[in-house]
């Protein structure tokens, strides 16, 4: 019997792990789950790079101390060592690239998230991480603000794969989606190869239910629809992304070789302890689509998990729960944009945290 990640495989779903740290290639760990646990791509972010560095494992203090003699910048000294990883997971999943689907085989590495609002310095970072990396199977991760967005639809234009992240709300997914398709059709305009470049828009999940949750609390009186919203704006989504990639202007450049810009279920393991902590996984199972997950989620799926075609069951089920959200008072727009601010202020808060991370790191090395 294969296993729940083999199962997601199967339903045309990629699993893959939201984790990366230089232990965990180095002693083989990343390659045994890609081979025997079934996980098809890595995605990292500052705090996960924060914590593998702070936690002083093996590997990182040597070449800090030999990144930090030819460089002062602390955050490009920072770059120097997440370069090295991402190449190293890059080279380990690349044969699921080969053979892939497009959906597997990718890793990927995130822009300063301190530049989520300035275009041109985003776009500068995420030309200069792509080269630096210098592989095929690199996601370059770019927030989905509206500076992000018209990053977004250049570097697709230039054939630079973006992993957009930070994506909360339907309209926003909608201007992503554009965004992505104007920057393929550039591409082509251009005499470019469609089939060059890829991308995936990262739909946060559990982060939405805290939210929601948090305003019915404050607005007293409906305990029935708590915990239900990030599951449906993820489904609407999914019919949203059907919607777009069925469109003639979408026909047309699939036909030049395109791949449409897929669906990625990001923050996907559940923060209220009364939930199944596989619920988030469980509920989104579809063809097409990604599904990144902490590694106590994977391994939880692995145990006990159930994999049954979910994703497109309940839409109907899911706008009417949107309609009663409206009716108890929670204004849904405003959620979603404090989500993508204070999703934005945690990823560049976490960012500074591993740069003054990697300062102290230095000081200590030099008086070593």
């Amino acid at each position: 019997m294969t296993s729940p990640l083999h199962q997601l495989a199967e339903h045309g779903q990629s699993p893959w792990l939201d984790l990366l740290a230089r232990g965990l290639i180095q002693e083989g760990e990343l390659e045994r789950l890609v081979r025997e646990e079934g996980v098809r791509g890595v995605t990292s972010n500052p705090t996960i790079f924060q914590k593998a560095i702070a936690s002083g494992e093996a590997g990182y203090d040597e070449q800090l101390r030999e990144v930090s003699a030819r460089e002062d910048d602390p955050k490009l000294v920072f770059q120097a060592l997440a370069v090295r990883d991402i190449q190293d997971a890059c080279d380990v999943l690349r044969a699921v690239w080969d053979g892939g689907r497009g959906l597997d085989g990718w890793v990927s590495l995130e822009v300063d998230p301190t530049l989520a609002h300035d275009t041109d310095a985003t776009l500068e970072e995420a030309r200069r991480l792509s080269a630096l990396v210098d592989r095929p199977n690199l996601y370059v991760k770019v927030p989905a603000t509206q500076a992000g967005v018209v990053a977004i639809e250049q570097l697709i234009s230039e054939g630079i794969a973006i992993n957009v992240t930070l994506v909360f709300s339907l309209e926003r997914h909608a201007a992503v989606m554009d965004a992505y398709l104007r920057g393929v059709q550039r591409l082509v305009d251009e005499g470019g190869d469609p089939g060059s470049v890829c991308s995936v828009a990262s739909f946060f999940i559990s982060r939405v239910d805290t939210e929601i949750d948090r305003r019915l609390d404050a607005a007293g009186g409906r305990d029935d629809l708590k915990s239900r919203a990030a599951i449906a704006n993820a489904k609407l989504a999914y019919a949203q992304w059907q919607q777009h990639f069925a469109s003639d202007r979408w026909e047309t450049l699939a036909a030049r070789g395109a791949s449409p810009q897929w669906c990625l279920w990001a923050s996907t393991s559940t923060k209220d302890p009364a939930l199944r902590d596989t619920l988030y996984v469980e509920a989104l199972v579809g063809p097409d689509t990604v599904n990144t997950m902490p590694i106590e989620t994977l391994e939880a799926m692995q145990d006990d998990g159930t994999v049954e075609a979910t994703l497109e069951t309940g839409v109907e089920q899911a706008r009417a729960l949107f309609e009663e959200l409206r009716e108890a008072g929670v204004d849904l727009d405003d959620a979603f944009a404090t989500l993508e601010r204070e999703g934005v202020e945690k990823f560049a808060a976490s960012f500074r945290d591993l740069i003054d991370e990697i300062s102290s790191k230095r000081e200590q090395l030099a008086r070593a």
